[in-house]
């Protein structure tokens, strides 16, 4: 049986909300489908690509070619051109139609990294520039950071279908995060989601149980580390506008921890 339209939307905004939510596991050894409705096809096109990704034999070539370019980069501008020129993501032959690096202060006290950019981010060249991205200004305005934060994600070419980016792509891009991070040297660093999270921390640790906490991200050459707040990504408040409450309440933490 085929789903409706209606009902395939339903499922992608429910799949989206778990995901958002941190859940990555089970009450039982194995997920039982209860619903008997097949998976609609936005998400089994996302499945075949995911894997296609996860497959690739040259990840580890590409990575070190990501290194070495973002290595060379003495400036975050030269890091951006580094970053366009780059051809060893996989998502970059997924339907992407540019590089989308960064936008914001190159001298902010606040490094901001999301996961990955979306359709709007993918149109304009720039992260958080649609819905989501407006309401992260709106907030970040409020607690007194508007113009004082570097903000970019864990990869830079927009994944097909919206997903999340695979930890194989965020591997690829990690290099160039890294970099940033080395050459903003920031107070803080916030990250939104559990994509983002999960990469630059290291963790299996879902977003519920990580947001609010502050970590340390500490680079393994060049001695560059600082305190990482992990929290809620703005695209899940757009779903879930209660939780907005909690996000605020890590953006008065933010806000204290760069004026201390």
């Amino acid at each position: 049986m085929t789903p409706s339209p209606l009902d395939a939307a339903a499922t992608e905004s429910l799949l989206a909300f778990w995901r958002d939510a941190g859940v990555d596991a089970c009450f039982e050894d194995a997920p039982v489908d209860r619903t008997h409705v097949a998976p609609p096809p936005a998400v089994k096109a996302v499945a075949k690509a995911t894997a296609s990704v996860v497959a690739t034999p040259d990840a580890g070539d590409a990575a070190a070619e990501a290194r070495r370019a973002a290595a060379a980069a003495q400036t975050l501008e030269e890091l951006g051109q580094a970053v366009a020129a780059f051809e060893g993501c996989a998502l970059r032959g997924l339907g992407a139609r540019q590089a989308v690096f960064c936008r914001g202060n190159p001298e902010a006290p606040v490094l901001v990294i999301g996961e990955g950019p979306g359709a709007e981010e993918d149109a304009r060249g720039q992260p958080f520039v649609g819905k989501a991205g407006q309401l992260l200004d709106r907030m970040l305005a409020e607690a007194g950071l508007e113009g004082r934060v570097f903000i970019t994600n864990t990869v830079f070419w927009r994944p097909p279908g919206n997903r999340s980016p695979t930890p194989a792509e965020q591997a690829v891009c990690a290099p160039f995060v890294e970099r940033a991070f080395a050459l903003l040297k920031p107070k803080a660093v916030l990250l939104l989601g559990a994509a983002s999270a999960k990469s630059i921390l290291a963790t299996d640790e879902g977003i519920m149980r990580l947001r609010g906490q502050w970590r340390e991200w500490r680079l393994s050459e060049g001695g560059v580390s600082a305190p990482a707040l992990p929290t809620l990504h703005p695209a899940f408040l757009l779903r879930q506008p209660l939780a907005k409450r909690q996000v605020w309440a890590d953006l008065l933490s933010l806000a204290a921890s760069v004026e201390g």
